[in-house]
């Protein structure tokens, strides 16, 4: 049995997967790996505003109302529902 089998390994690789994502969402969406400033001290303030609207993205996202459905209804849910 494969070591990645377990449920002790899922576990801690499902923490891992999550802790991840947060620096892999902050790459994709907002591009700090090019500074657009010369020197240390206001390239620090660019990543640090940048993680800060990150947050701030994430917290309004984890505020807002959740939508009535996030997947498309099927066609055959959409007439079963017609016809009842």
């Amino acid at each position: 049995m494969d070591s990645r089998q377990t449920k002790d390994w899922q576990q801690r690789y499902a923490i891992r997967a999550g802790i991840e994502a947060t620096p892999f969402q902050h790459v994709r969406t907002r591009g700090p790996r090019r500074s657009r400033y010369r020197g240390l001290a206001r390239t620090h303030v660019q990543h640090a505003l940048t993680a800060l609207a990150c947050n701030l993205t994430r917290v309004a996202d984890w505020i807002a109302l959740p939508t009535a459905s996030r997947r498309r209804s099927t066609r055959f849910h959409s007439l079963r529902t017609a016809t009842a």
